[in-house]
């Protein structure tokens, strides 16, 4: 018997992880990770991680009897990238379809979500030397680098970025090049996989970030900040990050602070909405803060 997986994605603020551990709570499921940024540990506020003020939870890796993988599982000292998330995320879908259990996907990184189901394009190893001086290069001026890669290379993410050049400083081709070629390595079946977008309106998204924001502070973002600085982790890799290690270096007010990291986080929102819309195929799309009358809605769609 086939087993029916789901992939739940949506901007930042959308309700999606509630949905996902109510889901998985209903169909005996575990829970893999899809966030590039709850991959890390020690920012579990500025990343809105599920173990968000409950971190004595993640030796054992579950929230309420539901298994949690691929949380808090590289230190801020590590850089993990697609490739090798997908693998990682390979060993617990595996391990749960051999334990009869479905997967339920979850969190706001649509390129790692669709990884698990579509596969990645095949990238040349890059060595260590070639990689700090991308980075350095990115770091220095990056406008400049940006103008070095092709049209067809869109992306802003400084880590985006940084990847695309060392690809181009590695091998002397384009990472777009190697993007077009073949994807391999796909996880999940997409044709036994129930996709699923949670998108309310922009309005109530923009009312819950304002309002996550100051949970985020009082529950511990300034030391995740502190953290942060001593372990040279690069902040752009996530919304907050920037603006508190800013504000922790006095390079701006703390009611600045807090309002850059609302408008930022905003901006990020809308550029997944974009994302999803353009590179997402989702089976059910919800256009509210999910409830428990939509797990029957996702769990119909079999």
């Amino acid at each position: 018997m086939k087993i029916q997986d789901y992939v739940i994605v949506g901007p930042t603020a959308s309700g999606k992880s509630g949905f996902a551990h109510a889901l998985a709570k209903k169909i005996n499921g575990v829970i893999v990770n899809c966030d590039s940024v709850q991959l890390y540990r020690g920012i579990e506020n500025i990343s809105a991680s599920p173990f968000a003020g409950q971190t004595d939870k993640l030796a054992s890796g579950e929230l309420d009897g539901v298994p949690y993988k691929l949380f808090s599982v590289a230190t801020l000292s590590e850089h993990v990238n697609v490739s090798q998330y997908q693998k990682m995320a390979r060993v617990e879908c595996d391990a749960a379809h051999a334990a009869g259990r479905p997967v339920v996907v979850v969190g706001g990184t649509g390129y790692y979500a669709n990884s698990l189901m579509y596969g990645i394009s095949e990238m040349p190893e890059v060595s260590l030397e070639t990689r700090a001086r991308a980075r350095e290069m990115v770091a220095t001026d990056r406008d400049a680098v940006i103008a070095m890669l092709p049209p067809d290379f869109t992306a802003t993410d400084p880590q985006r970025v940084a990847r695309a050049l060392e690809i181009y400083l590695e091998t002397g081709r384009h990472i777009t090049e190697f993007q077009r070629t073949e994807r391999v390595g796909a996880i999940l079946s997409a044709d036994d996989t129930v996709r699923v977008l949670i998108n309310p309106d922009p309005d109530v998204v923009r009312e819950r970030i304002a309002a996550r924001i100051p949970e985020m502070l009082a529950g511990g973002a300034l030391t995740e900040g502190g953290a942060i600085i001593r372990s040279g982790w690069a902040p752009e890799r996530a919304i907050g990050a920037v603006e508190l290690v800013t504000y922790l270096r006095g390079g701006c007010s703390y009611d600045t602070m807090v309002q850059n990291w609302i408008l930022h986080t905003n901006q990020y929102a809308k550029k997944q909405r974009t994302w999803f819309r353009q590179k997402y195929s989702p089976d059910v799309i919800i256009d509210h803060i999910p409830t428990d009358a939509d797990l029957d809605t996702v769990i119909r769609n079999i």
